[in-house]
């Protein structure tokens, strides 16, 4: 059940990054409230799983998959570009929560 939670907590994190770049600097207030409210959801959830999951897979999944996700929405709705850079970068991070997922013992 903590992946199913922690799964939960990285669509609120995507979510509620998103409404954060729609709230423009909190100035519109629907957006605002929907970033905040889906702020609280995500670390309830990313709480709960905790409960069953080990804090160091579970923080690496949530914020590289949140990362991963975050760009794939902000090139597709933001229309925002990437760079190289920015592309290789992203794919360490990737790389890197799989290396930490195969090489747990919480499995």
């Amino acid at each position: 059940m903590g992946y199913v939670f922690l799964i939960v907590a990285i669509f609120g994190e995507l979510l509620g990054t998103n409404l954060l770049k729609a709230a423009n600097g909190f100035t519109l207030l629907w957006p605002t409230l929907g970033s905040l409210a889906a702020y609280g959801a995500c670390f309830y959830f990313l709480s709960l799983s905790l409960k069953t999951l080990n804090l160091s897979i579970a923080y690496a999944l949530w914020a590289g998959l949140g990362i991963l996700l975050t760009t794939i929405v902000a090139v597709l709705v933001w229309k925002e570009s990437l760079s190289l850079a920015n592309i290789v970068g992203i794919a360490l991070i990737v790389i890197g929560v799989v290396v930490l997922n195969l090489s747990s013992t919480s499995h």
